[in-house]
């Protein structure tokens, strides 16, 4: 039986997005991991990742992360957990870890993968590329922006039968190869024959990723943990088009997994051991809820599921009491194609222009789109995923400083073509993409919140925006009654970009929405 946790929190701590991603999840983490601490006296005994792969981008307490959880840079937490869930390149694990490691960061003996954590390799990069490819070339369609990392095409492998999974690493090397060599056979067949990808774009793609990877890792190059060589994926390039280099393949990744093996465990009796002994886990996320490939909007989804309940299939032990924190942005963000119903375009609006030239994906590096703060989402993300606690971020982003602009937006509802309202995200997103949102404007401020510690600190037009913000949410969520219903309390408002600039201490949410 699980005790009753010490702290505000159960035992169980999920942190997920409730936007398109980018919330600043990775942050959230880290204060939450000291909030622990500092009411208990003891550190969470490990963070957990559910799901996604290397395509998830978190910035904590200072450190760029794809693959590894955040909770790597806290040194007290003494399981960095992968679960089944997730899909991941065992090279990308070294080339996260060994960095850190060279800066004292401890993280190979901290890291626990579980047995059934899926492999990714080659094969499903250049199924990524091959997609988007034929998505262009052959549907003349646009692109979806994917990150070229090979997170669906190994998803996919999942629901064909054909894993292969960490526990490989442990077994048979034969088995591996005989299972490797079957994967990249139907990877090129797929590339070649379904994909019709063409000679040239097929040597393009070890060109491509090779440049990506370089530029990913360039820090590395420059403190020369790596050499160059080590991401140049044209040494996996055969001299005929649609052949790989089968052997240098099969050895660089059955190498790379041999140096995880310390670390590949099945996670479920420690798990289970340590919330037992009232020993928290918090678990992260790699995507937001309305990315999820089953409640998104195709194709601008990820390949996993993304809210609480797939924490209990990626960790494998049964349902239990959780406490689950919804994050999200002070204003909207988005990496990739999608269509943004709340999109500022930076020519057309100054406020645009600065939260742009400010938010760059930590995984991709390229621009994210902006938009104002759709409640709307929001709250159908909290009335069917259900979260304790929200998180503000990025509010001091959108003070006024040194920026020309008079209103803030917040979109409360959409409306049709028939000039009716409408407070639900709709599930087709042929209707959603021709709704309109509906706005109510908000008096900006002037004033540097960085430095604020309290809610009463606050500008009075930040506390009132902080406030529709969150009406707006449990209005959507709720409808009329949501005054009388249970409300979601607010753990965190972001006003700063370091570890330590939030605001904790925050009256009950009855207290700021005057309810009393």
């Amino acid at each position: 039986m699980i005790k009753p946790s010490k702290t505000k929190f159960q035992s169980l701590v999920s942190v997920l997005g409730i936007s398109m991603g980018d919330e600043g999840k990775g942050r959230v983490v880290h204060e939450i991991l000291n909030d622990i601490e500092k009411t208990t006296g003891t550190p969470v005994s490990g963070v957990m990742k559910v799901n996604g792969g290397a395509n998830a981008g978190h910035t904590a307490a200072g450190l760029k992360l794809n693959l590894l959880p955040s909770g790597v840079g806290n040194p007290r937490v003494n399981d960095l957990i992968v679960g089944a869930g997730v899909v991941a390149d065992p090279r990308k694990f070294l080339w996260e870890a060994l960095p850190l490691e060279k800066r004292g960061i401890s993280v190979l003996s901290r890291l626990r993968i579980d047995e059934k954590c899926q492999v990714s390799d080659l094969s499903h990069r250049l199924l990524d590329l091959a997609w988007e490819n034929y998505r262009v070339n052959q549907l003349k369609k646009e692109s979806r922006g994917s990150t070229g990392r090979g997170i669906s095409p190994a998803y996919c492998d999942e629901t064909g039968q054909w894993q292969i999974f960490y526990q490989a690493f442990v077994d048979n090397r034969k088995l591996f190869e005989t299972d490797l060599r079957d994967r990249v056979r139907r990877a090129v067949d797929t590339i070649q024959y379904v994909c019709k990808v063409s000679e040239e774009d097929w040597f393009g793609f070890f060109e491509t990723l090779t440049i990506a990877e370089k530029r990913a890792n360039q820090e590395s190059i420059n403190d020369q943990i790596f050499k160059e060589e080590e991401f140049d994926f044209k040494i996996f390039c055969a001299e005929h088009p649609f052949e790989l280099n089968f052997e240098c393949l099969e050895e660089t990744y059955w190498q790379a997994g041999q140096k995880l093996i310390d670390s590949i465990i099945d996670i479920r009796p420690q798990i289970l051991d340590n919330l037992g002994n009232d020993r928290p886990i918090v678990v992260e996320f790699g995507q937001a809820y309305w990315l999820d490939k089953r409640h998104g909007f195709t194709p601008n989804v990820t390949a996993s599921h993304t809210f609480s309940s797939e924490i209990f299939q990626s960790a494998g032990i049964p349902i239990s009491k959780l406490s689950q924190v919804g994050c999200c942005k002070a204003y909207d963000t988005k990496v990739g194609t999608h269509h943004f119903l709340t999109h500022i375009k930076p020519e057309e609006n100054i406020l645009g222009k600065k939260l742009s030239e400010m938010e760059f994906g930590t995984s991709t590096g390229r621009q994210r789109m902006v938009g104002w703060f759709d409640a709307v989402e929001k709250g159908n993300a909290l009335r069917y995923g259900g979260f304790d606690w929200l998180v503000i971020n990025k509010l001091d982003a959108l003070s006024s400083l040194n920026a020309d602009f008079e209103e803030l937006k917040i979109c409360v509802a959409y409306k049709n073509e028939h000039e009716e309202l409408i407070k639900s995200v709709p599930r087709s997103e042929k209707v959603r993409k021709s709704l309109s949102p509906v706005y109510e404007e908000l008096p900006v401020w002037n004033e540097d919140i960085s430095g604020c510690k309290s809610f009463d600190a606050l500008p009075v037009q930040a506390q009132n925006y902080v406030k529709k913000m969150v009406q707006s949410i449990c209005e959507v969520a709720y409808g009329e009654n949501w005054k009388t219903k249970e409300l979601p309390q607010l753990l965190y408002i972001g006003v700063g970009p370091n570890p330590g600039q939030v605001i904790d201490n925050l009256p009950p949410i009855s207290d700021i929405l005057d309810l009393s």
